[in-house]
């Protein structure tokens, strides 16, 4: 795959609707000019001598119904453990499963290590809304946080906002149940009190869960059990909204004659609020690259997670969040929350 920008490991187990769509993805990005490592079945459908793609055979692979992180210490040779190791042992820039997410974010860990003064990875996604991209952290990783944990998430949405995302001095706000910083757990209003005083970062208070659609800030963090959930309120929201308009729009024959007027304009926010856009989750806080697909993705967002675990790699999103890592001051805040924990 000599000549090819990047080349990106792909577990080729996991996706929800075969193999198959997940050949499919691979062929998609890989007609970008991307390299693709599948560690996947040895004889595997519809990636024959497709450009740009090598067949890694792997049979081994972690399912979701075993506990991730000691299947990842005992399944050496399982697809997303090899996967990871591949980016460690730098034949690819950046590795990509829709399988099991802990699983992922176990061999991630393990394989490819914390950036220095990171506690705890997070993972990371854009929000499928209208207008800016926003950033939500963390969406899984961390069920049970402390303060200085939501306060490293801070730093470490930002530095990636402004590295990748090229948002100019990103803002930043804290997920509660109100804009008084009194208001949350107390976890949440101690992060609130440190994530004020913090130099290197634009904190702009409490918000809550209206102003995540709303874009009404650029980074939005939050622990990963209320992140999860509310990800997939929007993501269930979104499709349920536009399951009404197309019934509505064919409720009756002057319904349809203004939903065929306003189909182009209709398709493109369908398009802008699917999941498959975005691609997926990034574990942000690593010496490498992992993103976490969604396991019901189509080609195109198998496709669209390749090319966004390739973007980080090209632009060197490590390397400048941890630089924007330090330059902050995070592992400072974090130490200082530590103390006061």
């Amino acid at each position: 795959m000599s000549g090819r920008a990047v080349t990106v490991a792909l577990d080729g187990y996991g996706a929800e609707q075969g193999f198959e769509v997940l050949a499919e993805g691979a062929r998609l990005a890989a007609a970008d000019g991307l390299g693709v490592r599948v560690f996947g079945p040895e004889r595997p459908l519809g990636l024959e001598d497709a450009p740009g793609v090598d067949v890694v055979p792997t049979p081994e692979f972690i399912g979701n119904d075993v506990d991730p992180v000691p299947a990842v210490r005992a399944e050496k040779e399982a697809s997303v453990v090899r996967a990871a190791r591949d980016v460690a042992a730098g034949n690819a820039g950046a590795m990509v499963s829709c399988g099991s997410t802990g699983a992922t974010m176990a061999a991630a860990t393990f394989g490819l290590r914390r950036i220095q003064g990171v506690q705890r990875p997070a993972l990371a996604v854009q929000v499928p809304v209208p207008g800016k991209p926003v950033l939500f952290l963390d969406v899984g990783a961390n069920v049970e946080v402390r303060a200085q944990h939501l306060v490293q998430f801070a730093f470490l949405g930002a530095a990636f906002s402004a590295a990748v995302l090229g948002v100019s001095n990103p803002s930043v706000g804290l997920l509660t149940v109100g804009e008084e910083s009194g208001k949350g757990r107390a976890e949440v209003v101690e992060a609130h009190r440190l994530l004020g005083q913090a130099p290197g970062i634009d904190f702009a208070g409490n918000v809550e869960g209206r102003d995540l659609p709303a874009a009404a800030v650029d980074v939005v963090v939050t622990d990963g059990f209320t992140g999860n959930v509310s990800l997939k309120l929007l993501e269930g929201t979104a499709n349920t909204v536009a399951a009404a308009v197309g019934d509505a729009a064919r409720a009756n024959p002057i319904a349809a004659l203004g939903g065929l007027l306003l189909k182009p304009a209709l398709g493109g926010l369908r398009r802008e609020l699917h999941p498959d856009t975005t691609g997926g989750a990034i574990l942000l806080g690593l010496r490498g690259i992992a993103v976490v697909g969604h396991g019901s993705s189509g080609a195109e967002g198998i496709a669209n997670a390749i090319r966004l675990a390739a973007r980080c790699a090209e632009v060197d999103a490590v390397g400048r969040t941890a630089a924007l890592l330090a330059e902050g001051g995070a592992a400072r805040a974090a130490l200082a929350a530590e103390v006061d924990a």
